[in-house]
């Protein structure tokens, strides 16, 4: 079977894919969050030379399914370690190469290097990539002092997923008791050990966690929670991984569809109480990630009470009143075709050219398109749909917040 029919029946789920030339040897290891759509690009796009060559070399395509994006990119990381693909490495040596590096300490935190720095850390001269696979070789042994994961391909994605996976299981990057809240514990991200708020047992549960999620060892970590904190379970299942998505499709879908489209989404929502007080919501999110700073608040005005279609429509209509405010790529509501089509023809009538997308929960959260909308665009929205579900959820929930809450309006713009 060719490489693009063993494409063409890949699951369309996040996962890890690899090239295996005809002796078994695994040549490249990537990562998708559709693994059909991310291996498919091979066939339609322009390759760099290596991956042209690559190609040519490779006669199976192996995967892995996961259950998200975070999940995949530590597949990845940890199967590029196990086979060193040649087609991964950039270079001769580790200089593009990101790892994590916990130390086996009392109170210890993440560090992020380079390949370079790690070396340097580890007394490896001359940043030999040998000697770097005969350490990582060796790493699980107890008398290293300290784990290392990796390699990981961009050091802007380890620091995205560190923040992500750091809600679920907490740690310092502070002072340990130094007796002054430091920011991270104000937010929610410190556990508390600047000010003694966690005890010793109970931080290193969490690094361990931490380092038994690095390892890929899910169904290890998920018994020990279950046991633990089941609460962490349900965190697990339900990570929200938009922010890790953007490069993936913008791979997938490059040359084909104007990815633009999903730099700037604003979402809309309306609030009222039984028909009173109505209030509309807008928010914000960029590159797959919320923006409070640009959050508004509108207050209806002229639309009949209980007329959230109208409301809707004024709000978004008095929204285009403020050219100085930044115009999005996508306009996200909750509704269906009624709905997208009502507010398409509100957008036309004010001459702006803004694709409307529905996502209806009564309607088992189906993507709803206006007329005319082309296959490649629904294909790139169906593949961020993580991304909608929480743009409406967020609209949702800060429609009701603001609404409820009339008296703290000063701290947002509203008409």
């Amino acid at each position: 079977m060719s490489l693009l029919s063993q494409a063409k029946k890949l699951p369309q789920s996040p996962g890890v894919y690899l090239f295996v030339n005809n002796k078994g040897k695994v040549l490249y290891v990537g990562k998708a969050t559709s693994l059909r759509r991310r291996v498919l690009s091979y066939f339609k796009n322009t390759l760099e030379p290596r991956l042209t060559e690559m190609i040519n070399l490779a006669s199976q395509i192996k995967y892995y399914k996961t259950a998200n994006v975070l999940e995949a990119i530590i597949l990845e990381a940890n199967l590029i370690k196990k086979y060193w693909p040649k087609y991964n490495i950039r270079e001769r040596d580790n200089r593009s190469f990101v790892f994590i590096v916990i130390p086996k300490t009392d109170y210890p935190k993440p560090l992020v290097m380079r390949g370079k720095e790690l070396t340097n850390f580890l007394g490896i001269s001359n940043n030999n990539l040998n000697d770097l696979k005969k350490f990582l070789k060796q790493q699980n042994s107890r008398k290293q002092k300290f784990y290392i994961f990796g390699p990981y391909q961009s050091l802007d994605l380890v620091y995205k997923f560190l923040r992500i996976i750091r809600k679920i299981f907490p740690y310092s990057t502070c002072v340990p008791f130094s007796g002054r809240p430091c920011f991270d514990y104000q937010i929610g991200l410190c556990p508390g050990l600047c000010v003694g708020a966690i005890s010793k047992q109970d931080y290193q549960k969490n690094i361990r966690n931490l380092v038994l999620f690095l390892s890929g060892q899910k169904k290890k970590l998920m018994k020990i929670l279950s046991q633990e904190n089941p609460e962490e379970v349900k965190a697990l299942g339900q990570i929200q991984d938009a922010a890790l998505i953007t490069r993936d499709i913008f791979e997938e879908n490059k040359g084909q569809v104007n990815f633009s489209y999903l730099l700037r989404i604003e979402g809309y929502d309306i609030s009222h109480l039984s028909g009173q007080e109505p209030y509309g919501s807008m928010v914000v999110f960029k590159n797959g990630e919320a923006c409070p700073q640009d959050y508004r608040l509108f207050k209806i005005k002229q639309a009949p009470k209980s007329d959230d279609l109208r409301a809707l429509a004024e709000v978004i209509t008095r929204r285009f009143h403020h050219p100085e405010w930044q115009f999005p790529n996508l306009i996200l509501i909750d509704g269906g075709k009624p709905q997208v089509d009502f507010i398409t023809k509100t957008l036309q009538q004010l001459k702006i050219n803004i694709p409307v997308v529905g996502l209806s929960k009564y309607a088992n959260d189906k993507l709803v398109f206006g007329s005319h909308t082309s296959r490649s665009f629904k294909e790139l929205i169906y593949s961020f749909k993580s991304v909608l579900l929480k743009v409406r959820e967020e609209a949702h929930r800060f429609a009701i917040k603001s609404s409820r809450k009339k008296r703290r309006l000063q701290n947002y713009y509203s008409e």
